[in-house]
């Protein structure tokens, strides 16, 4: 009976890991391929914006370790980061799909809870 037992907490508790892992929204491919799926983004759009994502994530977390977790200075240097990462991902996008990108910005929530507004690639606050 233990043995049954302790077989289902190890299954239950991978299971957990595994899909925590799969939903992981701050990794830069998952973004990309979440804005994929949202603007209908080819396959070689995909990559560009992935590529964006994982160059403003190490700028992100470069921001992060020089400001010690200081949330005030870390908001004012990642701010042209913003700016800078939306600016790039518009160059890479149609004037409709741009369009939509500016809706989702916009937008406060999406499927997962997070609104494309949040994070480190908003230009909101």
């Amino acid at each position: 009976m233990r043995k049954i037992l302790l077989l289902c907490c190890l299954l239950v508790g991978l299971s957990t890991a595994g899909f925590s892992q799969a939903k992981n929204t701050s990794d830069p491919d998952v973004k990309a391929k979440q804005l994929q799926k949202q603007l209908k983004l080819n396959d070689g759009q995909t990559k560009k914006v992935a590529a964006i994502y994982e160059e403003s994530a190490k700028k992100y977390a470069k921001i992060k370790a020089d400001e010690h977790g200081d949330t005030n200075k870390m908001l004012t240097a990642i701010k042209p980061l913003r700016t800078t990462t939306i600016t790039k991902i518009k160059a890479v996008l149609t004037p409709k799909q741009s369009a939509e990108y500016n809706e989702l910005l916009k937008s406060k929530k999406g499927e997962d809870g997070n609104g494309w507004g949040d994070g480190w690639s908003s230009t909101s606050n």
